[in-house]
């Protein structure tokens, strides 16, 4: 039987966000060093949920203790760990080595310090209504939904509850204080789903400061 999205959660959730952390990125960790993706979900989670890392440690390790075969698998029994480029034979060995790393990090009290995202899952973790907010309105399609750059935002604003359009405002004001240039802010946009350019002649930084004010200039009702 398939696994409900209950026991999922439970025995696979917090795993299933580590393993989320490498779209993109090379599992390239070593006993001695962690990857750059490790790194970034242990950057986010230490900062926003810490508890989580204990959990983590504990699905990591079990689901390498207890790997399921190829049947439980194709019945749905079992989280399917996505390819990360590794030979299946150095996955459990993997696993633990993550495992290995999470737990140093918990007990050594080694938290890294906050710095611009590094992977395009923490652009996305650390920016979530943003993300929504860019990939929702700006997508490729927004030239033909919307007559323009302003009104695809006053669009978000009625549509959205009030509370959400507030963090999205805090979130703006938080991704212009990481102080980028402007191809790196450009770069950011891109990791957060928009797929046209900001409006002639702004700049991204300057469209982002330009949304925050029109946002809280006009509040939803």
């Amino acid at each position: 039987m398939p696994l409900n999205p209950l026991e999922h959660d439970r025995r696979y959730g917090e795993l299933d966000q580590v393993i989320r952390a490498y779209a993109g990125q090379p599992a390239d960790d070593t006993p001695e060093q962690p990857s750059g993706a490790l790194i970034a979900y242990l950057r986010h989670t230490w900062h926003t949920r810490p508890w989580a890392l204990a959990v983590a440690e504990r699905q990591l390790r079990e689901y390498a203790d207890n790997p399921p075969g190829r049947l439980r698998l194709r019945l749905g029994e079992f989280y399917s760990v996505p390819d990360v480029g590794l030979p299946e034979g150095e996955v459990r060995q993997w696993l633990y080595c993550l495992a290995d790393h999470i737990r140093h990090s918990i007990e050594q009290g080694e938290v890294p310090p906050p710095v611009v995202p590094a992977t395009h899952a923490e652009w996305q973790a650390r920016f979530p209504e943003l993300g929504q907010f860019l990939g929702g309105w700006f997508s490729q399609d927004m030239p033909d939904e919307f007559t323009g750059h302003d009104a695809a935002v006053d669009d978000y604003r009625a549509t959205t509850d009030a509370q959400l359009v507030a963090r999205l405002v805090g979130e703006l004001h938080e991704l212009l204080a990481l102080g980028l240039d402007e191809p790196e802010c450009a770069l950011a946009l891109a990791e957060l789903g928009m797929e046209v350019d900001p409006p002639t002649p702004c700049a991204p930084s300057t469209w982002l400061a330009l949304v925050a004010g029109r946002l809280v200039a006009h509040p939803p009702s």
